[in-house]
């Protein structure tokens, strides 16, 4: 039997962790040829499979656990020079800690796939992480299609994005209920405030409606009388046209417009 199976078998994954742990060491070992020669970050290194790999292809990695009985294990079996093992919250760290960071490798929870993407744009750094399907494909999903969405427009917009390849669910163990997809990220030098953030969520949540009709089922989120919505809506380029049809760039010059008139 695969010896990482056997391994996560004895450690009883924490579900509240969304522990999942990989088991295949060739996924792995092309994972960690995109950090060649760099320095890397890992979110969550758990049986530390991914870890030996990034060991022998990566200039300098931090690996930070937040599962002590698994840090404890890593520290015991990882004897690497170029590897800094960190106990803790990922994202409860100082940035000091990531100084230096050009690249995260990582098949991260599920459940902090939206809070990773939001880090990776702050931090400017590369990515390829592997994340679950549904969320892959929301994630690249085009406009004009059944899975464009906010998470869509905001990704298209902070990021360059490729599928890089599939990972079926049986790469894991505990074996999760959905295939994962390895992406890479590469970020653009995008600025975009939370308040035009904010906007782009709530009118995306009528992407089906004119751009028009989604500030006016928006107004309670954003604050705004039915007066105001008619005066902003008159000012907007695209005013007329199906949110879920417009380009992310396109979208984001609407939420601006509206920002700017609020």
């Amino acid at each position: 039997m695969n010896k990482y199976i056997e391994q996560a078998r004895e450690l009883r994954a924490k579900k509240r962790l969304g522990q999942n742990f990989l088991t295949n060491v060739d996924i792995a070992r092309a994972e960690a040829e995109y950090a060649r020669g760099r320095n890397a970050v890992e979110l969550g290194p758990g049986l530390g499979i991914l870890t030996k790999e990034l060991c022998k292809t990566a200039k300098h990695i931090v690996a930070v656990e937040k599962d002590s009985r698994i840090f404890g294990i890593l520290e015991a079996e990882l004897k690497c020079k170029n590897l800094k093992l960190v106990n803790g919250d990922f994202f409860k760290q100082e940035k000091g800690v990531f100084e230096g960071s050009e690249i995260m490798v990582s098949n991260i929870p599920y459940n902090l796939s939206s809070k990773t993407i939001s880090w990776v744009q702050e931090m400017r750094i590369e990515a390829l992480i592997c994340v679950q399907k549904e969320f892959a494909e929301h994630m690249l999903a085009k406009p004009d299609t059944k899975k464009y969405s906010k998470l869509s427009v905001m990704a298209h917009l902070m990021f360059n994005m490729y599928e890089i390849m599939r990972v079926p669910r049986n790469n894991f163990y505990p074996v999760p209920k959905v295939d994962s997809v390895l992406v890479y990220l590469k970020p653009k030098n995008a600025e975009i405030s939370r308040k035009t953030a904010e906007i782009i969520g709530l009118i995306m949540e009528h992407k089906k409606k004119s751009l028009r009709n989604a500030l006016a089922d928006s107004s309670k989120g954003l604050g705004i009388t039915s007066e105001k919505v008619a005066e902003i809506g008159a000012e907007l380029p695209y005013q007329n046209e199906k949110l879920f049809k417009l380009e992310p760039e396109q979208i984001l010059e609407s939420a601006e417009t509206i920002a700017s008139l609020l």
